[in-house]
């Protein structure tokens, strides 16, 4: 059973079979709006959002905080890395031949890997990086491919982002 939000409860029951770390969350209207509200602003105040959808400050603190606890949304300050003498992103293509649940937990744990998933495809993990110069990148991929069972790695150096957003919207 999915996890379900509702007006009374943003978050009342929980589906056992799906994987720990992901469950879907069935979200109603105002919870909806509440997340646009964040995405548009993660510092609005809960009054504001509040009169923006229709609750009082306490109802909507309420709302947020069981998103928070059951993991639908993370309110977080993102940086831009260069800003912060991180002068090389990069994605990092890796091809393994064992378990990749297991490569991709080693690999975020990684200082400097930003970003893992597990995909299908000419790759079967992606790992975003951040490194402050050349030689750090290069620590940072041994120390992936240093990984057991991965097999390969391709990198695909960052020059010049154009889009970096997190307002996915809701559904």
């Amino acid at each position: 059973m999915d996890t379900i939000v509702y007006a009374e409860d943003p978050v009342t029951d929980h589906d056992d079979t799906a994987p720990a770390a992901r469950k879907n969350a069935h979200l109603d209207a105002t919870a909806k709006r509440i997340i646009e509200q964040l995405q548009q602003d993660g510092r609005r105040s809960y009054a504001a959002i509040g009169k923006a959808v229709g609750l009082s400050e306490a109802a909507v603190r309420q709302r947020v905080q069981r998103l928070l606890d059951a993991g639908v949304v993370q309110v977080v300050g993102v940086t831009d890395p260069v800003m912060l003498g991180f002068t090389r992103q990069a994605m990092i293509g890796v091809r393994s031949n064992g378990d990749l649940t297991a490569a991709a937990d080693e690999i975020s744990g990684l200082e400097g890997v930003d970003y893992v998933v597990v995909t299908a495809g000419s790759f079967d993990i992606l790992a975003e990086v951040v490194a402050t110069d050349d030689d750090q990148l290069l620590q940072l991929l041994s120390a992936i491919r240093a990984v057991p069972t991965v097999t390969g790695t391709e990198t695909f150096l960052y020059l010049n982002p154009h889009k970096q957003t997190y307002a996915r919207g809701t559904r």
